[in-house]
């Protein structure tokens, strides 16, 4: 497996984990890491470009100059991996590392010639630890039942920042620019089951429970998105149904 993790960053400059992904990156010196600095305003780029110096063999920043999006910000970081041959497996994890970089590299291994996309849950059990705030429970499930409902296929958490992809995969998922920022994660589940059929995509794809999910805090997601939330449904369900 040549894993490559995605991960967008816009204004962090005050709580990247750096020690975290360092840690990793010793840890794992044959994943690479592609930092997206989505139109940050603050000093995240020097961070980065700081950090990316320390490890230039496993580290790659991608610098936009507007902000475009967390959705379409990994869509940037992706379609440049794929431009590198020497990946077969890509990733994408939210900046705060909300699920760790390490997990992340678990749940990767599950990719193969039979499961083709992995994606993790935040759904508790008796051996898992899963902390958030009220807010991203209820939206999250909210989602997710519509879209189960609405896609037809049996998934509990669409929105985990959690998501693995063979190549194949991720140019099928990848291919466009996304319609929401924030619920670009329901257009790949559609783009991958209109791309291979219903079917074919429950045999192809995995949900994996993670062992550690933690709400950060300090969300970009503010509660007044609950109201557009819908209107953003009905543009993605209208586009791929």
């Amino acid at each position: 497996m040549n894993l490559c993790i995605i991960v967008p960053f816009f204004n962090e400059a005050n709580r990247i984990p750096l020690k975290d992904f360092e840690k990793f990156l010793y840890q794992f010196p044959k994943v690479n890491l592609h930092f997206v600095n989505d139109g940050s305003s603050d000093n995240t780029s020097t961070a980065l470009i700081s950090f990316q110096k320390r490890h230039p063999l496993q580290v790659y920043v991608i610098h936009l100059a507007q902000n475009i999006g967390k959705g379409n910000a990994v869509r940037k970081g992706i379609l440049n991996a794929l431009e590198n041959n020497g990946y077969d497996t890509f990733a994408f994890l939210d900046a705060d590392l909300s699920t760790s970089l390490e997990e992340c590299e678990y749940l990767a291994r599950s990719i193969n010639s039979s499961i083709q996309f992995v994606f993790g849950s935040r759904i508790k059990k008796n051996d898992n630890y899963i902390e958030r705030g009220w807010f991203r429970f209820i939206i999250s499930r909210i989602i997710a039942i519509v879209i189960s409902k609405v896609i037809d296929l049996a998934i509990y958490d669409t929105q985990c920042g959690c998501k693995i992809f063979s190549k194949e995969a991720a140019k099928i998922a990848f291919c466009k620019p996304f319609i929401s920022t924030w619920l670009f994660d329901v257009e790949i589940f559609f783009r991958l089951k209109n791309n291979y059929g219903a079917s074919k995509f429950k045999v192809l794809s995995s949900e994996i429970p993670i062992k550690k999910w933690k709400d950060q805090g300090d969300s970009k997601i503010k509660w007044t998105y609950s109201f557009k939330i819908w209107i953003d449904l009905f543009r993605i369900i209208s586009t791929y149904k």
